[in-house]
């Protein structure tokens, strides 16, 4: 698997197909094949013409650990994607995130438009603003010594999952606590690129897909019908969304 390094941290990610790119962002805890290989995105959007591109975010997959919380602020988690369009020489592209991968993604839009041709937030909707899902619980739970110390229901859904994906807990529980910046509505408000908002109608997670949208100028609401946040990523309707809006963009 391919690797580059922005300043000290080495970033793993793929780079597949032909046509114009699209680079996919996974969310919290997940990785770029949990969260794109294996529920068939990649081949999905190689087989509609697109070059596929995705990283493993930083504290995630087989990129680098770290485990200083303030090294995973939103805006340096979004300027490893910029850093990889640059490595790999792309001057614009779509981009398409999930979770904590929309938040990066929208963080992105609002500041480095000129690098976008679109924003697909997925797993996302007015908790980009207000907030919610997962917090100082489930870090706690990431760092106990075993899911069996966990009570906390979410906290043991999201250290299963860990234990499951045999991640780094102690990186994970400092990006958890160094993404948490959320975004300002008149930041949201100021995001020019178009965008498509993609959200489970059971997601209790994202927070409302209608309420961002109608924040973001523009912004296109896709709802993924009876989906919570875990089993919204590879929905036939969010895929066939997706490629739709992508081919509406040209």
């Amino acid at each position: 698997m391919p690797s580059f390094h922005n300043g000290d941290v080495e970033i793993a990610y793929l780079d597949e197909g032909e046509g114009e790119p699209i680079v996919l962002v996974h969310g919290f805890a997940s990785s770029k094949n949990v969260n794109w290989v294996y529920p068939t995105w990649v081949s999905e959007l190689k087989k509609a013409g697109r070059r596929v591109i995705a990283l493993d975010n930083r504290g995630h997959g087989d990129s680098g650990k770290l485990y200083d919380a303030a090294r995973y602020d939103i805006a340096i988690m979004a300027g490893d994607v910029t850093a990889l369009l640059d490595h790999l020489r792309i001057e614009r592209a779509d981009v398409m995130g999930y979770s904590l991968g929309s938040r990066m993604m929208a963080e992105m839009a609002l500041n480095q438009p000129q690098r976008l041709r679109s924003a697909i937030l997925g797993g996302i909707g007015i908790g980009l603003i207000e907030g919610g899902g997962p917090g100082e619980n489930v870090a706690r739970a990431l760092e106990a010594p075993s899911l069996e110390d966990v009570t906390d229901p979410v906290g043991r859904t999201f250290r299963a999952f860990a234990d499951q994906t045999r991640s780094d807990r102690r990186a994970l529980a400092a990006c958890l606590r160094g993404s948490r910046r959320l975004m300002t509505r008149d930041q949201a408000a100021s995001i020019k690129v178009p965008v498509l908002i993609a959200v489970g109608t059971t997601d209790e997670i994202a927070g409302s897909a209608q309420a961002l949208g109608k924040i973001i100028p523009g912004a296109e609401v896709l709802d993924i019908p009876n989906r919570d946040h875990m089993r919204a990523v590879g929905d036939k309707v969010y895929k066939s969304g997706v490629i739709d809006f992508l081919s509406r963009r040209g």
